[in-house]
């Protein structure tokens, strides 16, 4: 939904400016109260600084601002794109560490049925290979059975 027009009136430097868009009056008033703040603080730091001179440092300062906060919310995009890949490798880490865990309990279950309970397991190949040999084992006993 888009927000309706309004027009605002603004006393900015004892000027009146009517100013229209589409902030709430709360965000105007905030927004014209800084402003006259800025201006007041800019002339008591160079008192022989006009109201032109005066408007265009603040201009100055607020887009030097804007520019900055740019650049933050800009590099802060980044890092949030970088953590997003990240975390994405880290669940796919933790899912290969969940397979790999459910291969070796797979492993200890065979070595029991085995009768080797005492057999150290080192790592997940140890691990597969303890699988692939039981499935071997499992295939010639059944081509056994058949003949």
């Amino acid at each position: 939904m888009v927000k309706e027009k309004t027009r605002y009136k603004a006393v900015i430097a004892d000027h009146t400016y009517t100013i229209i868009g589409q902030e709430s009056k709360q965000h105007m008033d905030l927004v014209t109260r800084l402003v006259n703040e800025q201006l007041a603080e800019i002339k008591h730091i160079s008192p022989q600084t006009n109201d032109e001179q005066a408007s265009v440092l603040l201009a100055i300062n607020a887009i030097s601002d804007q520019l900055k906060k740019q650049e933050k919310a800009l590099n802060l995009e980044q890092e949030v794109a970088e953590l997003k890949k990240r975390t994405i490798r880290l669940a796919e880490l933790e899912n290969r560490i969940k397979r790999i865990e459910a291969i070796e309990e797979e492993a200890r279950v065979v070595l029991k049925n085995n009768g080797q309970e005492d057999v150290e397991i080192h790592n997940h190949m140890e691990a597969q290979q303890i699988l692939n040999e039981n499935r071997k084992q499992q295939i010639q006993n059944k081509s056994t059975q058949d003949q």
